[in-house]
């Protein structure tokens, strides 16, 4: 069982070793609901209490679970979460819940869901296990806010659904790019994302 450290296990997931741009798990994501910033903001805030609390229960019963069974077991505890979170949408962002459909659903079968319980809430204590799931999850959510940042703003010219570019710039024969708000255009974002980040991080380069 490993100690409890902070910055390697809230903060790495986040930067140096995020499950996206550096592990590329769940990446379909990036091309389903990323068109707009809201969608993909709530979409990362339901994966981060999904991935944190699921982390967090298999955590409390790793003892308890015969090890034949324990993929089932992780497969109840997502679903359970799922579906809390789903109905928490339906309850109270209806709007956007109905334009994320089943994609919250699918979040049931997301790698850094299941990856996580099964590489760390089974060997580790509750609060590491959930710092380490709410770690991921905000690696996770940010990488798409940045992704749904760029396709909607130069896509649509908006953010969050308000217009930001202004009429005037239209007007001097702007045009929105099109291109952004097709799937392939996440890949390219993704792309450039993992560029940067392996340029300032010299240690993720491959040799």
């Amino acid at each position: 069982m490993a100690n409890f450290d902070f910055k390697e296990t809230f903060l790495n997931p986040i930067f140096k070793g995020n499950p996206i741009s550096v592990l590329v798990l769940g990446i379909c994501s990036s091309l389903a609901v990323t068109v707009q910033l809201k969608g993909a903001f709530v979409m990362g805030l339901s994966v981060i209490a999904v991935t944190g609390l699921s982390s967090l229960v298999c955590s409390l019963l790793r003892n308890t679970i015969p090890n034949r069974i324990r993929i089932i077991v992780q497969l109840v505890v997502v679903a359970m979460m799922v579906i809390l979170v789903d109905q928490i949408l339906k309850a109270y962002a209806y709007s956007v819940s109905k334009t994320l459909s089943v994609y919250i659903g699918l979040i049931i079968t997301n790698c850094i869901v299941m990856g996580r319980i099964e590489a760390y809430a089974l060997g580790n204590k509750p609060f590491a296990s959930l710092m380490d799931g709410l770690g991921n999850g905000v690696g996770y959510a940010m990488i798409l806010v940045i992704v749904a940042f760029f396709r909607e703003l130069l896509g649509s010219g908006t953010l969050f659904g308000f217009q930001v570019i202004p009429q005037a710039v239209y007007d001097f024969g702007y045009m929105n790019n099109g291109l952004m708000i097709l799937p392939p255009m996440a890949l390219v974002l993704l792309g450039c994302i993992i560029w940067v980040q392996r340029s300032i991080q010299k240690d993720l380069q491959e040799k």
